[in-house]
């Protein structure tokens, strides 16, 4: 009986142990599935990851229905044959200097006959001035302000500045410039004191009144003399551009001894200006500065269209309101013209064309950029080493600054003066001024852009090699590389092409040409090229600059012979304000 009680509880055993093995095969062989299931969906996960990777490599980009796009550099895969080189190519030319510019020499100081302060300043004539516009604009009336009061035989009171216009800046003038060194440097020229004294111990206040733009020195005798004599102190509004632009040659020199050396900014501006110089040097020995100009209320102004769709036409439209004179816009008949500013990109690209590399630093002086971060993106892929006031200096060091902007503005131009190539995108004020300035101190290397020619080429560029349109855009820029000998004397507005301060050196001979050029080159087509360039240079000041200021044709005919120095101002409010907003 025991025995079989023993045998039961063996079979129950071996029973038990059975089902357990069967249990443990069953675990092992579920476990095995899933791992090989996670182990194929992880390898697949693998493999489409790897495929995205090499889609999204050699897949094509993204198409952008703006003209703001990234410029196709030689590692993109494109159908055109435009394919832009990283670097630049390789010229005769010295892309950072000038070709002649040793061959010419400032010359400002009065001749020998240019009367002098003391004999001929009557002591009892007071002449004040208000200036009006942005720092540039300003600039030019301080200046003509000078010979204005040198031709009227009158003391000068220091300039009133604007504060009510675009920028409203409350700066006044000693607060910009150095007012003592002003007054010290013109002892010579004409008497400057710093506020209206008592005439006769009696108080005087100023009569007011506006001359014409363009006002001769005969002008002022004929108008403004007059009034001096009788009411012995004048304040002249609105004074801008109210000087003619031809003066004998003793009267144009004492112009550039204002601009060039009676004008000297503040300590604290030059002094911040100067260190925005030197961490640009400290990042390069060479670097050029860039005007980009390329604000939504230029872009309104010019009536140009970008390729932003409905979304810029609203945006712009609603700006270009703002000018009531303003007639309907035609932007290709505009761009055609040469009147519509290069994109960023644009700019870059003319750059590439003319030479300057990938590893060029730039300076970029500008206010906000319409289309932002994108529109800059192109011109930042040709030129990576992208610099502005705000990424040299902290936000400390620019602080005393930022809440004035023509103190902002003065920085912008020390950087642009001191840099090695200047680029202006327009025609206003501020390139006028530097043109002059650089050409005035050793003819620096200024680049306009052609746009009359530029514009068309842009337009046609997918359909041309890189080394046809970069032929192109060096051919176009002749004559607009900031050259000796470029202008004409007279031509263009005096503070751009100074040319009665600026003397060849006896003995020298101008080479002519930017870049290299066949040697049998005859002087008939330099002449010709020159005549071509001189009158498309008068036809876009007129278009940009100085539109406003002449007399329509149509209005002068109907005057009849009426002398221009003896007519009312004949500027309208509406277009005051778009030279005022557009010149700086």
């Amino acid at each position: 009986m025991l025995h079989i009680t023993v045998m039961k509880k063996k079979k129950n055993h071996a029973h038990t142990d059975n089902k357990s093995r069967l249990v443990g095969i069953f675990l092992a062989g579920v476990i095995r599935r899933r791992f090989i299931h996670r182990l194929l969906i992880s390898a697949i996960s693998v493999c489409l990851l790897l495929l995205f990777a090499v889609l999204s490599l050699f897949g094509p980009s993204p198409v952008i229905e703006n003209d703001f796009v990234r410029p196709r550099l030689d590692s993109d895969q494109h159908q055109s044959p435009f394919h832009v080189p990283a670097s630049g190519s390789t010229y005769r030319h010295d892309l950072w200097n000038s070709t002649n510019s040793k061959l010419f020499a400032a010359c400002s100081n009065a001749g020998a006959n240019f009367a002098k302060a003391e004999s001929k300043t009557h002591p009892d004539r007071y002449l004040l001035i208000a200036t009006s516009g942005g720092l540039n604009q300003q600039r030019t009336g301080i200046i003509d302000a000078v010979v204005a009061a040198y031709i009227l035989n009158a003391t000068l009171v220091i300039p009133e500045l604007d504060h009510t216009s675009f920028w409203k800046d409350s700066s006044n003038f000693s607060e910009l410039f150095d007012a003592d060194w002003f007054v010290k440097f013109l002892r010579n020229d004409i008497r400057v004191v710093k506020q209206l004294p008592n005439i006769g111990e009696k108080f005087v206040s100023p009569h007011t009144v506006r001359v014409p733009r363009k006002c001769t020195p005969k002008c002022y005798e004929g108008r403004v003399l007059p009034l001096l004599v009788k009411k012995r102190a004048v304040r002249l509004t609105k004074f801008d551009y109210r000087l003619s632009n031809m003066l004998d040659d003793d009267l144009q020199k004492l112009r550039c001894r204002v601009n060039y050396h009676a004008l000297k900014f503040t300590d604290p501006i030059q002094e911040m200006g100067n260190l925005l110089v030197e961490r640009m040097r400290m990042k390069s020995k060479h670097f050029i500065a860039l005007h980009l100009r390329f604000e939504p209320d230029m872009l309104a102004f010019s009536g140009c269209y970008y390729g932003g769709g409905e979304k810029e036409r609203k945006e712009l439209g609603e700006i270009r309101k703002r000018w009531k004179s303003l007639h309907a816009s035609n932007p290709d008949k505009v761009r055609r013209h040469g009147r519509c500013p290069l994109t960023p990109e644009e700019v870059g690209l003319m750059l590439r064309a003319l030479g300057f590399g990938i590893d060029t630093h730039l300076y970029v002086a500008s206010g906000e950029i319409y289309g932002g971060e994108e529109t800059l993106a192109p011109l930042k892929a040709l030129f990576p080493n992208f610099h502005s006031k705000e990424t040299l200096v902290t936000k400390e060091e620019l602080a005393p600054f930022v809440s004035f902007s023509s103190r902002m503005a003065a920085l912008d131009y020390i950087v642009c003066d001191d840099s090695d190539v200047f680029v202006t995108n327009n025609n206003g004020n501020m390139a006028k001024i530097l043109a002059g300035r650089r050409r005035y101190f050793g003819h620096k290397p200024t680049i306009r852009p052609n746009g009359k020619k530029l514009n068309p080429l842009f337009m046609k560029k997918d359909n041309m090699t890189w080394e046809e349109f970069a032929s192109k855009v060096r051919t176009f820029q002749v004559g607009f590389m900031g050259e000796p000998n470029e202008l004409r004397p007279g031509s263009g507005e005096f503070h751009e092409n100074p040319t009665s301060c600026i003397c060849q050196k006896s003995g020298s001979e101008v080479k002519t040409g930017v870049f290299s050029s066949p040697q049998n080159q005859t002087h008939e087509v330099d002449s010709k090229v020159e005549n071509r360039i001189e009158k498309q240079r008068a036809e876009e000041d007129r278009e940009w600059s100085e539109l406003d200021y002449d007399l329509d044709i149509r209005k002068q005919v109907e005057l009849k012979g009426t002398k221009i120095d003896s007519l009312p101002v004949l500027i309208g409010t509406d277009q005051a304000e778009v030279q005022v907003f557009f010149s700086d």
